[in-house]
């Protein structure tokens, strides 16, 4: 404000100095010119961060639509603004649409208050957002095709298609009675949908046991038989493709190969070797990490963007040692980026260019048990090492909510949710720090 009121000063200034004769009347470009210039000044004052506040993260309710983090210097920006819950997708979840014609690039997420669960986009542009679907049924899914510019999901046992710009929605597959069955991704072509089914052993096991600490281990030991599947998207034919006595979940198409499907082997993960490939046509299944010491865990696994590696979170062992690795698809080999326990993150994402990573850190219940991890991290390679850069701090966050992070289209900003004002909402964090 400070600044504003010199500007005004020097503008009042002008107008009593220029045009020389003050007796004239000041013509009215003169005036108009002036009022332009100052307001700007402002805005351009305003865009370098200058008008928001420095403020501790969460440390009031509620936050400003924009503000500076006191700890770390970066600006932050609340992106959804409706009143209820808000929340963004899962970390290897792709959100985003791009801009047809400069209008702005789109986010999916999910909104809910007392009426139900619906589908929105927000412009991350302008800040707009819009509704996608309106229905009271229950939805579950978080799929966007970038291509058709559709999103995917299921309510029931129903498989639909909702199209970002138009809204036009159409049913793509419906499960028959006995099949009781999610969806979860699409692949690179966006001709087939996946995803995993499960037997009624294990879904008895979720009714009695809602607590994660308490189905996760009953559903692995009860060896229950899963299966994978594929649905066309446009003849709606369902395939399924592989079958095990085990927990299968985390599945994932290749970003790039219309025929790679990621998945996993639920369970404990010092119990089990986790990540897996299957060829969808071939039927071909691939083991992509062995472990190679007791008690070493591998997991939150997700592919590059250019689908050449598998990333996941590696701990050798388990709350020991931590890494982010990368398994080359084609060599077999591995690249691990070590981190102290403080920079462990839950969940870890790539830049667009690849040459970044964000985590968005752990409180002391997570597996780290890390005594100052609540915050979102920027991630730069040196050697066979991160070097850590805090973005947000976290600690007005309950970590019961994952934040889940993800690098905006533009790669200027990390996106992800939180319940420092109360209800989730999603916010970003600039990556370039602010000067002020």
């Amino acid at each position: 404000m400070q600044r504003f009121s010199h500007l005004l000063a020097f503008s009042h200034s002008m107008v009593k100095g220029w045009p020389p004769v003050v007796s004239r009347p000041i013509p009215g470009k003169w005036v108009v010119l002036i009022v332009r210039l100052v307001l700007l000044t402002a805005f351009l004052f305003a865009q370098r961060g200058h008008a928001q506040p420095k403020l501790e993260t969460g440390g009031q309710t509620p936050m400003p639509a924009m503000w500076i983090d006191k700890d770390t210097g970066h600006k932050l920006r609340r992106l959804t603004t409706i009143d209820g819950n808000n929340e963004s997708f899962y970390f290897h979840n792709n959100p985003f649409v791009r801009e047809l014609a400069g209008e702005g690039d789109k986010m999916v997420f999910y909104h809910a208050d007392a009426s139900g669960r619906q589908l929105y986009t927000v412009n991350l542009k302008t800040g707009q957002a819009e509704p996608l679907t309106k229905s009271l049924m229950q939805k579950g899914g978080e799929i966007v095709a970038p291509k058709r510019r559709e999103v995917f999901y299921q309510s029931r046992d129903s498989v639909f298609a909702t199209h970002i710009d138009t809204k036009k929605t159409r049913l793509v597959f419906v499960f028959p009675a006995d099949m009781k069955a999610t969806i979860s991704t699409l692949n690179a072509d966006e001709t087939m949908l996946a995803g995993s089914r499960s037997g009624e052993e294990a879904r008895e096991i979720l009714r009695k046991y809602p607590e994660k600490k308490d189905f996760f281990p009953r559903i692995f030991e009860a060896k229950v038989p899963h299966s994978l599947f594929t649905i066309n998207t446009q003849t709606g034919k369902l395939t399924t493709i592989h079958e095990e006595k085990t927990w299968l979940g985390h599945v994932q198409f290749s970003p790039t190969e219309p025929d790679l499907l990621m998945f996993c082997h639920e369970g404990p993960w010092h119990l089990v070797d986790r990540i897996w490939t299957i060829n969808v046509k071939t039927g071909a299944v691939k083991l992509r990490h062995k472990r190679t010491v007791e008690g070493e865990i591998a997991g939150h696994e997700f592919f590059s963007r250019d689908g050449k590696t598998i990333w996941f979170d590696l701990q050798k062992p388990r709350s020991v040692t931590f890494y982010l690795a990368g398994m080359d698809l084609n060599t077999g080999q591995e690249k691990q980026y070590e981190m102290t326990r403080n920079e462990w993150s839950i969940h870890f994402n790539i830049s667009p260019d690849q040459t970044l990573f964000a985590g968005d850190g752990g409180d002391p219940g997570q597996v780290a048990k890390a005594t100052d991890g609540t915050w979102i991290y920027l991630f730069r390679p040196e050697g066979d090492r991160f070097r850590a850069e805090r973005l947000v701090n976290m600690k007005h966050h309950n970590y019961k909510l994952e934040p889940n992070v993800h690098f905006s289209p533009d790669g200027k900003w990390v996106i992800f949710r939180a319940n420092f004002e109360g209800e989730s909402q999603v916010y970003a964090v600039e990556i370039a720090r602010t000067n002020s």
